[in-house]
């Protein structure tokens, strides 16, 4: 099983190490195009490889059409929020559409069948840039995983239960619209509204889903970046379509929308394995369904901007 991670900045780094530990390749290829960066770095994976005693062969490139033979691709490339910018994903667009344009032309073509992981800001219309061009049959957005394991990790503190007793998923987008799915949730296997009745408890979901959605800007402005969150959260997706698991993650895929012309790359918890499963909408409130659309309707907007700013529209 051959992984490529193309990017090998604060995000692509940590990504690509924590892939390495969970031995499921035996070829890993990582790409960037500052001179230097990605043979250092492959370097410092031969060593971690050493180290953990795990046989894989690894190669590096500085040109993205250079990546052959990959089951996996995973991309990471672009520019990032930095500390104390006040700018949103969405205004990435107009530096990372490009980039995704030339890694959609560049590498399917030698790279045909593999499984593609969009990690680029914003996320969601990047990948339906990606998916646009490439015409490749298996493209993803991590979506609002990371959201989730977030929120998971804030309402067990709240809770005062462990991490590992939280079930539920955050779908949306990944950015301004993430949608706690609270009707999904559950306390040691009790609906949320129940386990805080009967441990005599207060919710207060407003402050959950604060903490959700800034918890990231804090992590930026304190330490430069947001890295193991994400790169664990990317190799459980990763894991997930290796292993064939089919379990269900919030990871954004094509999804008809009632309104919109074409299928809208938006979080909703779906069976992730090898391929692509069906997804839990059919479950959700009514209020849910409806906050989706809403999110769907803003990363389709962000994605025909990206096509206007590329000129493609």
């Amino acid at each position: 099983m051959h992984l490529a991670i193309i990017g090998t900045g604060r995000v692509g780094r940590p990504t690509a190490y924590t892939l390495l530990l969970t031995r499921l390749f035996d070829e890993i290829t990582v790409v960037d195009i500052k001179p230097g960066l990605a043979k250092a770095f492959a370097e410092e994976l031969k060593h971690a490889a050493a180290s953990n005693r795990i046989d894989v062969s690894i190669y590096w490139s500085e040109r993205d059409e250079d990546v052959n033979g990959a089951d996996i691709v995973v991309v990471t490339a672009g520019y990032p929020r930095r500390p104390g910018e006040k700018i949103t994903r969405r205004e990435l667009v107009p530096r990372n559409a490009d980039i995704i344009r030339y890694i959609a032309e560049v590498v399917p073509p030698r790279n045909r069948g593999a499984r593609y992981i969009i990690v680029t800001n914003p996320v969601d219309a990047m990948a339906m840039l990606f998916k646009k061009i490439s015409r490749e049959e298996f493209v993803i957005s991590t979506g609002t995983h990371l959201e989730t394991l977030r929120f998971r990790a804030r309402l067990a503190e709240d809770a005062g239960v462990g991490f590992t007793r939280i079930e539920g998923w955050v779908g949306g987008e990944h950015g301004p619209n993430p949608v706690i799915l609270w009707s999904t949730v559950r306390i040691n296997g009790l609906p949320v509204e129940e386990y805080y009745r009967t441990h005599d408890r207060r919710l207060d979901k407003k402050a959950i889903e604060n903490y959700m959605k800034t918890v990231s800007t804090e992590i930026i402005n304190r330490i430069g970046g947001t890295e193991y969150g994400p790169a664990s959260a990317f190799r459980d997706i990763v894991k997930a379509i290796v292993l064939s698991e089919d379990v269900y993650l919030s990871i954004a895929a094509p999804t008809r929308i009632p309104g919109i012309g074409e299928p809208v790359f938006v979080s909703i918890p779906r069976k992730l394995g090898w391929m692509i499963g069906d997804s839990l909408y059919d479950k959700l409130a009514p209020e849910e369904k409806e906050a989706i659309h809403v999110a769907a309707r803003k990363i389709y907007e962000t994605y025909q901007w990206a096509l206007k700013v590329l000129g493609l529209s």
